[in-house]
């Protein structure tokens, strides 16, 4: 006769816990979309067709579009039902904005060092693919930017416009859209700088560097142009101390803070 003794301590599995019937009928939709059976503006079935396919009530259909929709994957139109909504590159940035406004900030540091893993990539395949019409755009924008400073304008704005316009030159969005996703960051950065006494003028010249090497299309000029030029950005950052510490994507820079 076997004892307790003699029972292995490991002769029992763990339950595999049971998902609910909304989330498996999501996931189910969800596929159809990723697989491109399901189209951007696709009509869905009906509840009731919904519910006779997988076999569950209109209760759980309705959880379940409930979930897609609030995920932004499906959205309700007038006259139309549910369709499969069309993901705009600006909610994946407004993603990225709160969830840094969730951690309460976040630190420069990390956002450096993501900036540098993009950007510097970014301005090595622009010179590579960019065209003549935009290399003369982009020199456009340098122009008027330097036009801005003499006007005594803000251009921070103007400056996070002439790095996606790199972005654009290298014919990959997902470029443009990691950067959207922490432009609010970016700008605020740019705020507290570019106030510093004799920073406008070096900053306006790393840029005439970099789109110098853009024209010429060499890509490791480009690069290397832009690593000079966020290295100074972070220096900067560094010699000005830190202003904010943790930096709110929700929050402009004040008068003090520039000034800092």
């Amino acid at each position: 006769m076997s004892t307790a003794a003699d029972t292995p301590s490991d002769s029992f599995q763990p339950m595999e816990r049971v998902r609910r019937l909304s989330d498996r009928v999501a996931d189910e939709i969800l596929a159809s979309i990723r697989s491109q059976q399901l189209a951007t503006g696709d009509k869905l079935p009906s509840e009731r067709e919904l519910g006779e396919q997988f076999q569950v009530s209109r209760t759980v259909i309705r959880e379940a579009t409930r979930t897609l929709a609030a995920r932004g994957v499906i959205e309700a139109r007038a006259g139309v039902g549910l369709a499969v909504a069309r993901i705009e590159a600006s909610s994946v940035a407004e993603s990225m904005t709160l969830f840094i406004e969730g951690r309460g900030g976040i630190a420069y540091e990390r956002v450096h060092e993501v900036r540098e893993a993009i950007e510097v990539s970014v301005a090595g395949l622009a010179a590579e693919r960019a065209s003549d019409e935009e290399i003369a755009a982009l020199a456009a924008a340098h122009a008027e930017l330097a036009a801005m400073l003499e006007r005594g304008e803000d251009i921070s704005e103007a400056d996070v416009e002439f790095h996606r316009a790199l972005a654009r030159m290298t014919h990959n969005e997902l470029f443009v859209i990691m950067l959207d996703s922490i432009g609010d960051v970016l700008l605020e950065i740019r705020r507290r700088s570019w106030d510093t006494p004799g920073e406008a003028p070096k900053t306006l010249r790393h840029h005439k560097r970099i789109l110098n090497a853009v024209s010429r299309h060499d890509p490791e000029a480009a690069a290397k142009a832009m690593e000079q030029h966020l290295t100074h950005a972070y220096r900067l950052w560094v010699r000005i101390g830190r202003p904010g510490g943790q930096l709110d994507a929700s929050r402009p820079a004040s008068a003090t803070e520039t000034a800092s």
